[in-house]
């Protein structure tokens, strides 16, 4: 415990404590190591046989054993390590604040070893940068030695995360066809041979889950299996071979690892964002988190087109109907797909989009003005079709475009050939990028400071994985990168009952997710259940608490929420702002529930949602304030509801509670229970 006794009693609020150690020379073989705050957690790193390696223990037990450092560089023999140099440690533990997300205040606790490690090549020593935080660790790497403006290639990573137990994994392979859209398969950790992050693993009392964070100008990450148990970071790379091209010198996005206890406590780390710098957004005043309805559903049904003709969904006429149904009932937004020039013919080449032309029957600035009127905004969509340069010609002309018109936000789409995006060479050859490759990576970061500088914010679908960016730029609100209720549309199969379930502890570790729940008419007129919504009603509801989103749009088309005006009251009550968020009892794949409290606000909002299996759940209150009285409305299945073949079946019944009590939940075959919790004034 040598180095790691060092952080006793560090740790102090607002304050960071810095120790620099002399260097140890290249020929030192002791392990340098460093203690969560909490202690729980070791991680000690040390170089063998030319390579560096680190490991991680949790209460003395081997977590990761030894676990190798560094990256490759494209036609360049690999360097050796040849020891560990100078050694620095630092204290951490602040407090700051979100714009909006899912929890107010987020701390920041953690202790930090950065690591000099020598090289036989002088430019290709390194540092690496660990922070153990009491419920996982971030690590990246610095290449500082690389002179500047130095032009390197790097063709992979050494990475390695080598777990050291009998693992369940919950995975999907890595280049996806669909661009992360993907059931997720559960198995051995041995049954995974490639993995999309984050990649989590179970085994009784022990859940991790790998990731990366502040992912800027590099190639997304994944994991390649290299042996039992043993996995390697690998890179998507680019046309010509190469993952990443960078100058000198250059850092890397994090490597994260979440540990926890339960499944809970991995969906509530703030690692992720931990790990981001600040907000480069001095005021975001402009940023408005909301719920909204939208042009959508009823074209994915088939009742309306996105293409120009006598059955298109994006007209004047429905629009405002859209809008007049938003202010009625409380919905800051509509969304409208298919309004511009591009939809017709084979759209999904992505060439023909004209973003600053609407169709002729579609009039942008009247509608705005009945939408100003109401209080009601316009949310932009720009779908690609994969063609980026066509999109990224007209970038900052479509950006204006929606300022102009009073836009604040916009939902953009990448809907590409197998997860690859088309885009034109320097001598007119076609060449392909993918989805997580650095081009992509660098393409969404452009058109978010593009629509940054208009006081836009985006919902980005098809998109690079969420790495915790929104912290450092707050209008990238949300993200899809994961099979979403448009599946449930014309799935073949339609999303099943435990998708839901396994969301939040794999791709909602990412950052939120348009999901966009809240479907009423679970069958619209299917009669096999695999094409069709497989949830109840009340499953829909608590998507809006389960699946965190700052925009959550109510999917369905307005007539049919009219027809359950008792349990659409709920969707209209449920905030996308929060104080507070808590992961109760969960089991990933068969049922989870979330506890979140109104941002700015006493009441507090549950979702819980179930799998195939009907089963009976008792949550204790304890996350309620103590002291205070709660009116629940609690929106339920009913004894009957399943799924399969009664899906509309709710009741919704009222009780008085407190933080003492325990509420029991039944949760039907594909069912769920959502519950507003009202804090009474006595």
């Amino acid at each position: 415990m040598k180095a790691a006794s060092n952080f006793a009693g560090l740790a102090l609020a607002g304050t960071v404590l810095s120790l620099a150690l002399p260097a140890q020379g290249a020929a030192a073989k002791a392990p340098e190591c460093v203690r969560s705050p909490g202690q729980a957690l070791e991680l000690c790193t040390f170089v063998r046989a030319g390579q560096a390696y680190y490991t991680l223990k949790r209460n003395g037990a081997e977590l990761l054993a030894p676990s190798a450092l560094g990256l490759d560089f494209a036609a360049e023999a690999r360097a050796a390590v040849t020891g560990i140099g100078n050694v620095a440690r630092r204290s951490h533990d602040s407090e700051w604040q979100q714009p909006w997300g899912e929890e107010r205040l987020v701390r920041d606790r953690h202790n930090e070893l950065r690591v000099s490690y020598a090289s036989t090549h002088g430019a290709r020593a390194f540092d690496v940068v660990f922070r153990l935080f009491d419920d996982g660790l971030g690590l990246r790497y610095e290449y500082r030695h690389i002179p500047a403006g130095k032009a390197v290639a790097i063709s992979g990573e050494r990475t390695e995360f080598n777990f050291t137990d009998h693992y369940r994994a919950w995975w999907f392979d890595a280049h996806h066809h669909a661009n992360l859209e993907a059931l997720y398969r559960n198995g051995r950790l041995n049954d995974v041979a490639t993995a999309e992050l984050p990649f989590t693993i179970e085994r009784p009392g022990t859940f991790l889950s790998v990731h990366q964070a502040a992912l800027v100008d590099f190639a997304s990450m994944y994991l390649e299996r290299r042996g039992p148990g043993r996995f390697r970071a690998a890179l998507y790379e680019g046309p010509d071979g190469v993952a990443v091209h960078k100058t000198g010198p250059f850092t890397t996005p994090w490597r994260t690892l979440l540990v926890g206890s339960t499944p809970g406590q991995l969906a509530d780390s703030r690692i992720t964002l931990n790990l981001n710098e600040p907000s480069k957004i001095a005021d975001t005043s402009w940023i408005k988190p909301m719920k909204y309805v939208g042009v959508w559903w009823e074209i994915h049904l088939g009742k309306g087109t996105w293409s120009s003709g006598p059955q298109h969904a994006a007209n004047t006429a429905n629009v405002k109907r859209y809008m007049d149904f938003a202010a009625k009932y409380g919905f800051g937004g509509v969304l409208v797909e298919g309004w511009n020039v591009g939809w017709d013919g084979d759209w999904s080449r992505g060439t023909a989009f004209r973003f600053d032309q609407p169709y002729p029957d579609f009039d942008t600035a009247a509608i705005t003005r009945h939408g100003a009127a109401l209080g009601v905004e316009l949310i932009g969509h720009h779908e690609t079709g994969g063609g980026t340069e066509n999109y990224g010609r007209q970038l900052d002309t479509a950006m204006r475009y929606y300022r102009q018109h009073g836009v604040h936000s916009v939902k953009t789409g990448y809907v590409g050939d197998g997860g690859n995006y088309q885009l034109t060479g320097g001598n007119g050859e076609v060449l392909r990028e993918s989805y997580g490759g650095q081009y992509m990576v660098n393409f969404h970061q452009r058109v978010n400071e593009a629509a940054a500088a208009q006081r836009i914010s985006v919902v980005a679908h098809e998109p690079v994985i969420d790495t915790g960016l929104r912290r450092t730029w707050p209008n990238m609100l949300s993200r899809e990168g994961a099979r979403g209720q448009e599946y449930n549309a014309w799935g073949k199969p339609t999303n099943p009952p435990e998708h839901v379930t396994i969301l939040p502890f794999t791709r909602m570790l990412a950052g939120p997710m348009d999901f966009t729940p809240g479907i009423f008419d679970l069958t619209f007129g299917k009669q096999q259940v695999e094409q069709r919504v497989q949830s109840t009603l009340a499953n829909q509801l608590a998507l809006f608490v389960v699946l965190y989103s700052p925009v959550q749009m109510a999917a369905d088309i307005p007539e049919n929420y009219e027809k359950h005006m008792d349990a659409f009251q709920f969707i209209r009550d449920v905030p996308v702002d929060w104080e507070r968020s808590r992961t109760l009892d969960s089991v990933i794949g068969d049922y989870a529930i979330v506890a979140r409290q109104q941002r700015g606000g006493r009441d507090w909002f549950l979702g819980a949602v179930n799998d195939e299996t009907r089963r009976a759940v008792t949550v204790p209150l304890d996350f309620l304030d103590k002291g205070m009285r709660y009116e629940a409305t609690i929106y339920r299945d009913a004894p009957t509801a399943d799924f399969r073949g009664n899906p509309h079946a709710y009741e919704i019944v009222r009780q008085e509670v407190g933080a003492a009590d325990r509420l029991a939940l039944p949760l039907a075959p594909g069912g769920g229970t959502a519950i507003r919790f009202r804090a009474l004034d006595r």
